[in-house]
């Protein structure tokens, strides 16, 4: 099995703001992106274990909030691993949508 893919994305909502927003703003993030849907999405405390299906390969993930950034892991299945750049890409901006401050840039 391959390395996890690792994007940190910083904050400054605190802890409980920033669960907040990924608790209301995942299904939305994710049902925005056509090739992807996610089949499991389980939250313990401030960590979200998930599992998505994208171009019919399963991906599973971590998601630990912090009181100053957002730490998202996610293994991907080999034939998914061609697309990594544009996937870490993707959930360092969609991240940083739902995680910064209204009005701020």
């Amino acid at each position: 099995m391959s390395a996890p893919l690792v994007v940190s994305i910083p904050h400054r909502l605190g802890r409980e703001e920033a669960v907040r927003r990924l608790k209301t703003g995942l299904g939305r993030a994710a049902a925005s992106i056509p090739v992807m849907q996610v089949e499991e999405e389980r939250w313990n405390g401030d960590t979200l274990a998930f599992r998505i299906r994208a171009l019919g390969q399963i991906a599973t993930g971590q998601v630990d909030v912090t009181d100053d950034h957002v730490e998202v892991q996610v293994v991907l299945p080999w034939l998914l691993q061609r697309f990594a750049e544009m996937a870490q890409a993707t959930i360092k901006r969609r991240g940083q949508l739902l995680l910064t401050k209204d009005g701020e840039k």
